[in-house]
């Protein structure tokens, strides 16, 4: 009978049911067929158990280190622990203590997003502040579009896993599997739209006022009285299509013109409530890391989320515009974070 030091997951069950009957490791041996010798050695290593662990000690920081720490996470947002450490000529430290001593200073955070602002951009926001600083901003229409994809952002499929369960299945699609364009406006309480553009049109400055001549003029703003009409003023951002001599001379031909077409600072989603609904809508729709299989579906869950939007939420974002404008001249023109 010849020795082999491996045994099997079976008869490392059988070597344990039998020892439980009461056999003897010799007769475990004779019944297995194996080395007698290598059933007592894994009985002998099952009942030593695993070693424990030996904890080495840690390197210890000074406190004059700990301050050089703290000056340099300062100095250097969004770097690494090992980063941080090694401009500081600190060395030794493992990943595990470097974590926890930044833990009691700073916060593992993303960086912000926002407009590249310049010297211009800041002085042409403060203009439009103060030019609009007198206004009643529930005559103003907020408009915008929106492009969503089928998968969602890819931060968004994050959340918690019970104990024992697997994380499910994500898609990765190329560019996010597709996507559909919307477009849509709030005016004090009152959502217009959302509406889809057509698949595969891009919005230049002839389809976008085919896209608007189509939808909001004809759908929306023909059903509105004369009083409302002539009050109304129609914002909308600084892209191509929207400020092209194109669309601003087909605008003026529908009456929104002068006054009525509000001119609109550069490098700012963040003076526009609309962006805050986006947000609302997004937050909604991809909820839970869910995603969609087809465009038509991704279209109807932005219609749902966007009636379950009701009009008190739009009320406070139309009138947080008085707040918005005077955190930009507080700011001397600078991003206001909303």
């Amino acid at each position: 009978m010849g020795q082999k030091k491996d045994l099997t997951g079976s008869e490392k069950s059988k070597i344990v049911r039998y020892l439980a009957e009461g056999c003897s490791t010799l007769k475990i041996a004779k019944l297995l067929k194996r080395d007698h010798r290598t059933i007592k050695r894994f009985i002998q290593n099952s009942q030593q158990g695993r070693k424990k662990r030996v904890e080495k000690p840690r390197r210890k920081i000074t406190a004059h280190e700990l301050r050089k720490v703290k000056r340099a996470a300062a100095k250097m947002p969004l770097a690494t622990s090992f980063a941080i450490f090694q401009s500081c000529n600190i060395t030794g430290v493992p990943k595990s203590t470097r974590c926890a001593i930044l833990r009691d200073m700073a916060k593992v955070r993303k960086a912000e997003k926002r407009p590249p602002l310049n010297k211009t951009h800041k002085l042409k926001r403060q203009d439009w502040a103060k030019k609009y600083l007198k206004t009643d901003f529930s005559k103003v229409l907020w408009t915008d579009e929106m492009r969503v994809s089928l998968d969602g952002p890819d931060g968004w499929a994050r959340g918690w896993i019970g104990k024992g369960q697997r994380a499910p299945v994500r898609l990765r699609r190329q560019q996010g599997g597709g996507g559909v364009l919307v477009w849509a406006g709030i005016i004090k309480d009152e959502l217009v739209g959302p509406f889809r553009v057509e698949d595969g049109v891009k919005l230049n400055s002839q389809s976008y006022c085919q896209f608007l001549e189509d939808t909001f003029f004809k759908q929306w703003y023909r059903k509105k009285s004369a009083s409302f009409k002539k009050n109304m003023i129609f914002m909308q951002d600084n892209a191509p299509s929207h400020a092209s001599k194109y669309s601003t001379a087909w605008l003026a031909r529908k009456g929104l013109k002068e006054e009525k077409l509000m001119t609109w600072p550069p490098c700012s989603p963040d003076l526009n409530p609309i962006e805050n609904l986006w947000s609302i809508i997004k937050c909604e729709i991809y909820k839970e890391g869910k995603q969609y299989t087809s465009l038509n579906s991704v279209w109807e869950a932005v219609v749902a989320a966007a009636r379950n939007v009701d009009s008190e939420q739009i009320k406070t974002l139309t009138e947080s515009m008085d707040g918005r404008l005077l955190s930009v001249l507080a700011k001397k023109g600078g991003y206001i974070g909303h």
